[in-house]
Parts: C-alpha cells; structure tokens; sequence
C-alpha cells in the first residue's frame, strides 16, 4: 500500500491547490505551455478536506479519468497529454516516484465558467428540490416520483460558479447569457450524449451511473469547446451498484457516501460543526471508502488496481 500523499511542493510555477487536486505552470520540451493536475490523496466532505486521506485515492482518481479519456478518444476532444510522470520536465527522481500514476499532464485551456451536470436519476439535491418544488433546477418533472427514481429522460442541470465558491444551479437561458446560445447548445448536446454513452457502458458492468459533472474549456484562439478536468471518477459521478437498486431510498454508492455517513455520526454528537479543519478519519472509514473507490475502478475497466 502507497503512503498518503496530502500535499506536494514541486519547483515548478504557478501553484494553485484545490480541494483535491494541485496544479502546476509547466513548460515542455518543444517549448509549448502545458497544465500539470496532480490529484492527491487529500479527501473532502461538506466543502472541507478532513484531517487525513485515503492513501492512493489520487491514483485512483486519474486511472479512472485516464480510462474514460481513452475510451472517448476520437469522439470527444479532451485536454489530457499524458499520465507517464517521466513526460513532466523538472522533477527529481523522488518526485517522479512519489507522483507516478497520480498526474495529468494537460493542454491548457481557457475554462468556460458553466459546469455541466447531468441527472438520470432523482436524488441528491435534485430530490430535496423536487420534493419543495415539484421541479428539479426548474424543471417540472411528474408527480408521485421517489427519491432514487429514474428519470422519464436525463436532465441537462448547468450551475455556475458563486461568488462565495459554492454552485449555483442556473437555467439554460442564463448560461445562454454568460456563454452564448451555440456554445450552451453544444454543451447540453456533448453532457447528455457522453451521460448517455457511459450510463449504458456502466450499466453493462453492474453500475448505475445516476449522475454526473463535467467541466469545458477552450484552446487559445479557438472557439471549439473539449473535455477538461476529470471525467466519470467517484467524486464527479454518483455510481451505484445495479443489483443493489431500490427506488424510495438513498442508495450503496461507490464514492465518499461512507466518509459523509460518518461525518454526520460525529456532527451529531456534537463533535464538528462542518467547519474547518475537518476531523481525521478512523482507519476503518478509511479503508471501506479506498475499497468502494477501487471497486468502482475494477468493475469500470474490467482489470486490477494494486496501490
């Protein structure tokens, strides 16, 4: 088993760190500007990151993004390079051992400020707004649905960045005012066509694919939007297992479920106020939350992951 590895401090420019992810400026050897993505190891839940991590979660993370890149490549542009570390100029022996199979290498993209959501199924916050309303981001659905049930079609749901962070759901006509009408068009015809195509593969290997984020941008000087960021992981996607499946009910899924069910073990007692830091995680939540990541892996690519 791989050590957790929480945080990295490559010489490299421009370090910006994310939730999960630490990105890096990197110049290649042909003189071109690239984006490293460096997924770590570090775990969030309620918009805070815990005190430790799920050691190899990050591998996890890009093998899964790698696998679907690759399964998509020739129907849908995508900024991935590569993720064979020795690729990144500028690293010592050390680091390239320490990162090994937990980075992208990626063009660098102007980023469209839309984040593209699709919903198969009704649950999430999708079910707390349609049990208020009746709608699900503003769109009437029929009554007497539950929660967990399947959709009559998938739903194209866009959000946007807050100022404070956080999304906000925004409808089809207001994505029209921050991109375009032929941009927002494209961007819900390429999120239910990608939804469509990987819910029907995942399905074929006993995975509901209930929902799922993507992220777009642009190449300098071009118009043509292509995939960035990570695409169908555990923690951009609501994988559940097909067998298990009970509409009227919150479902097993392969994600970070186990870690927010017991974070809410420890809210309750009084313990967390879901403020930063977050806590540290028992051993135990630790290991059933990498097994489900991993699971997911296995049961997506058909092959093994040893960490």
């Amino acid at each position: 088993m791989t050590n957790a590895v929480l945080e990295t401090r490559l010489q490299l420019p421009n370090r910006r760190s994310g939730k999960v992810r630490d990105l890096y400026d990197v110049t290649l050897e042909d003189g071109s500007e690239a984006l490293l993505i460096v997924a770590t190891d570090r775990i969030s839940a309620f918009d805070v990151v815990m005190g430790n991590g799920l050691p190899g979660k990050g591998i996890v993370l890009t093998q899964i993004s790698k696998f679907w890149f690759d399964h998509f490549a020739g129907e849908f542009d995508h900024h991935l390079l590569s993720t064979d570390v020795n690729d990144v100029p500028g690293l010592t022996d050390t680091q390239r051992k320490t990162l090994a199979r937990r980075i992208m290498l990626c063009r660098k993209t102007e980023v469209l400020p839309i984040e593209c959501i699709a919903r198969g199924y009704l649950t999430g916050s999708g079910w707390k707004d349609y049990q208020r309303t009746g709608e699900l981001c503003g769109i009437e659905l029929p009554k007497g649905l539950v929660n967990s049930d399947r959709l009559p079609e998938p739903l194209f749901t866009p959000s946007t960045k807050a100022a404070s962070g956080h999304d906000e759901n925004i409808s089809f006509a207001q994505g029209v005012e921050v991109v375009g009408t032929e941009t927002m068009r494209w961007l819900q015809h390429a999120t239910l066509d990608l939804y469509s195509k990987a819910s029907a593969y995942a399905l074929k290997r006993g995975i509901i694919l209930a929902d799922t984020k993507f992220e777009f941008g642009r190449l300098p000087g071009s118009d043509e939007p292509l995939l960035i960021d990570e695409i169908f992981t555990p923690d951009s996607s609501r994988f559940w297992p097909a067998d298990l499946w009970q509409p009227g009910q919150e479902q097993p899924s392969f994600d970070k479920q186990i870690v927010r069910n017991y974070l809410e073990t420890v809210v309750a007692a009084g313990q967390w106020d879901k403020s930063p830091p977050g806590p540290e995680l028992p051993q135990e939540v630790m290991d059933k939350s990498l097994g489900r990541y991993l699971e997911a892996y296995e049961r997506l690519t058909e092959s093994k992951l040893s960490l």
